[in-house]
C-alpha cells in the first residue's frame, strides 16, 4: 500500500482539524472513566453490600494513580510522534512505538508488585475503618491486573493521534465499554449461570475489559494497515538512543500525572474520616471529573498533538492562533455541561441509586465541581501547549507546585479544622488556578518556539 493511500502525517490550522481529532480522543479518554461510572451504577444498586460505593472511590482514584503513569508516557510518545509527524520521518514512528511497548510493560509489572507489597501497608496507616481496608486492598489486588492491557492500549492510542489517525480510537472504546457493561452485571449480581462477586465483581469485569478493548485495538492497526506502514513489530532490539529520548519526554510527565492522582488518593484518604456519606458523594464528584472532563483531556491531548506537530513542520507562528482556537472550543463545550448539570442534577445524582438525603447532601457540592470544571477546561489547555514544547521538566515543576499547595489547603480544610466536604473540594479551585498561571506566562514567553526534542 503506498504512502498517498494515507492521510498526511502534517496537520493544519483549522477548527475542523482540531474537531476531526478531538472528537475520538475523548471517546478514547472516556474509557477508563466509563468503566469506573459503571461500575459504580451497578455498585449503587448492589444492596448485599452497602460499603461497596464507598470504597470504589478509593480503589478507583487508586488505579487511576498508574493509569495517570501510563498517560504521561503516552503523552510524552505522543508528543515525539507528532514531531517525528510534522518533519514527515515515518520510519521513526514505528521505532519510538516498539520501544514504548516495553517501557509500557516495564511500568506495568511495577505497578503490580507495589500493589501486593507496599500498598497493604500504606494504607492501613492511614484507612480507620478495617472493613473498608480488607475491601479496598483485596479488590486493588484484582484491579492492578488490567495495567499490562491498559497500558499497551494508551501507546496504541498515542500512534494514532500522533499520526493523525485518531477516528481509528473508537473501535476499542465500544468494545471495552460493551464488554464491561455486560461483565459488570453477570459477576457483580450473578446471572448467566456466573458466580455472584460483587465488589470483587466490578474488578474482574474492568480487567477483562480493558484486555478487550487492547486486542480490538491491536486487529484495527494490523488490518487497516497502520503496523506495515511504521514496520510497529518489525524489530523488539532494545535502543537506548530511542529508549532515552522516549524517558527525556516521558518521565517528567509519569511523575507529573502520578504526583497529580496522589494528591487525588490523599484527598480520598482524608474524606474517609468524614464518614460513608462523605465518601460516596466524594466518589460521584469524580466521576463528574472523569466522565464530562474527558472533552477537556481531549482537547488538552489534541493540543499536545497539533502543536507539536506545528512545530516540527516549523510554523510556530501558527501555534498561538491555534491555541485559542482550542480553548474556545474546550471552554464552550465545558460551559454547556455545566450549565446542564446545575439545572438538571437530580438526573445525574439520580442514576447511583441513592435516597433523597444524598441527593441533598451531595447538590452544593456539585456547584464547585462544576465551577472547578471551567477553570480546568482553559488550565489542562495551558498545561499540554507546555508538554507539546517537548519542556516537560517545566510542566513537572509546575504540578509540583500546585500538588503541594492542593495538599496543604486539603488538610488544613479537612483534618485540622474539619469542615464539611463542600470547603474540601474547593481545593479543585486552587489547583487548577495553580496549574494556569505559569503555564500561561510561560507560553506568553516564547521561549519554547527553538525547544528541540
Amino acid at each position: 500500500m503506498s504512502d498517498s493511500s494515507y492521510p498526511s502525517l502534517q496537520l493544519s490550522n483549522s477548527r475542523r482539524q482540531i474537531l476531526r481529532m478531538a472528537l475520538p480522543i475523548s471517546l478514547a479518554i472516556l474509557i477508563p472513566q466509563l468503566n469506573f461510572v459503571i461500575n459504580n451504577i451497578f455498585l449503587g444498586h448492589y444492596l448485599d453490600d452497602s460499603l461497596a460505593l464507598a470504597v470504589a472511590g478509593i480503589t478507583g482514584v487508586y488505579y487511576l494513580i498508574f493509569a495517570a503513569i501510563g498517560y504521561g508516557l503516552n503523552n510524552g510518545l505522543q508528543t515525539l510522534i507528532a514531531r517525528r509527524a510534522g518533519e514527515n520521518r515515518p520510519d521513526e514512528i514505528g521505532k519510538l512505538f516498539n520501544q514504548g511497548v516495553w517501557i509500557g510493560l516495564g511500568l506495568a509489572l511495577g505497578g503490580i508488585l507495589i500493589t501486593y507489597t507496599l500498598t497493604p501497608y500504606f494504607f492501613s496507616l492511614i484507612i480507620q475503618d478495617q472493613q473498608v481496608l480488607h475491601k479496598a486492598v483485596s479488590f486493588m489486588q484484582i484491579r492492578i491486573w488490567g495495567l499490562l492491557f491498559l497500558y499497551i492500549y494508551q501507546l496504541r492510542n498515542a500512534l494514532l493521534v500522533g499520526t493523525n489517525q485518531s477516528r481509528y480510537l473508537v473501535a476499542g472504546t465500544v468494545a471495552e465499554t460493551a464488554s464491561n457493561i455486560l461483565l459488570d452485571y453477570v459477576l457483580i449480581y450473578g446471572t448467566a449461570g456466573f458466580p455472584e462477586l460483587g465488589f470483587q465483581g466490578a474488578a474482574y469485569a474492568s480487567v477483562i475489559a480493558e484486555f478487550i478493548g487492547m486486542f480490538v485495538i491491536y486487529l484495527v492497526i494490523r488490518q487497516k494497515g497502520i503496523a506495515r506502514r511504521f514496520e510497529l513489530f518489525a524489530s523488539w532490539t532494545y535502543s537506548p538512543k530511542h529508549i532515552k529520548s522516549i524517558l527525556s519526554v516521558s518521565a517528567p510527565l509519569m511523575f507529573q500525572h502520578a504526583i497529580s492522582i496522589i494528591s487525588f488518593q490523599y484527598f480520598f484518604l482524608l474524606i474517609e474520616h468524614h464518614g460513608a456519606m462523605a465518601m460516596k458523594i466524594s466518589n460521584i464528584m469524580r466521576n463528574i471529573f472523569g466522565v464530562f472532563g474527558c472533552l477537556s483531556w481531549a482537547f488538552a491531548s489534541t493540543t499536545n498533538a497539533m502543536v507539536s506537530n506545528l512545530i516540527g513542520q516549523g510554523k510556530q507562528d501558527q501555534v498561538i492562533s491555534l491555541l485559542k482556537k482550542i480553548v474556545q472550543l474546550s471552554s464552550g463545550s465545558i460551559f454547556l455541561i455545566a450549565v446542564l448539570l446545575n439545572i438538571f442534577p437530580e438526573a445525574f445524582l439520580s442514576l447511583f441509586g441513592q435516597d433523597e438525603d444524598f441527593t441533598v447532601a451531595a447538590l452544593p457540592v456539585l456547584r464547585i465541581v462544576t465551577v472547578a470544571l471551567l477553570m480546568m477546561s482553559v488550565s489542562t489547555i495551558m498545561l499540554n501547549m507546555v508538554t507539546a514544547t517537548g519542556n516537560t521538566r517545566i510542566t513537572f515543576y509546575i504540578e509540583v507546585i500546585a500538588v503541594v499547595l492542593y495538599c496543604l489547603y486539603i488538610y488544613i480544610v479537612s483534618e485540622l479544622f474539619f469542615l464539611p466536604i463542600t470547603y474540601s473540594w474547593m481545593s479543585e479551585w486552587l489547583y487548577w488556578i495553580c496549574l494556569f498561571t505559569p503555564s500561561f506566562l510561560y507560553v506568553r514567553s516564547g521561549r519554547w518556539k527553538n525547544k528541540k526534542i
